[in-house]
């Protein structure tokens, strides 16, 4: 059996009720057995539970440390690619298209006018 770590007892005897609660929802393993066998008191199970919960928060930090240091090393080491202009590849009809969608994109909308109007006026321009 696990040996009781006087830290760890101290910190459990400063656990509000709620705090103990939902400590010991969290136990598992056979710790909950050997407390209802009465091998442990309350407050020996809440020490060696929170000494566990510890030392798994310890080794997850470790372990996301090193996920993120491998995202890293990876991100470095990806090639970086150059982005194409975006004017370069558009037909002329396309930019036609694109002059009149900024013509009725540029409507005043206080105007109370119909929009199929707007839109045929901007398209008429652009010919």
């Amino acid at each position: 059996m696990k040996k009781v770590n006087p830290e760890y007892l101290e910190k459990a005897r400063q656990l509000s009720e709620e705090e103990q609660e939902r400590l010991l929802s969290r136990m598992g393993g056979k710790l909950p057995r050997k407390l209802e066998k009465e091998k442990l008191t309350l407050l020996e199970a809440m020490a060696i539970q929170l000494e566990l919960e510890d030392e798994q928060l310890q080794e997850w930090r470790a372990r996301m440390h090193e996920i993120k240091a491998k995202e890293l090393a990876a991100a470095n080491a990806a090639p970086k690619s150059k982005k194409a202009s975006s004017t370069t590849s558009i037909e002329p009809e396309t930019k036609k298209a694109n002059k009149s969608a900024k013509s009725v994109k540029s409507v005043d909308p206080s105007k109370k006018t119909d929009i199929k109007t707007d839109i045929k006026s901007a398209t008429k321009k652009g010919d």
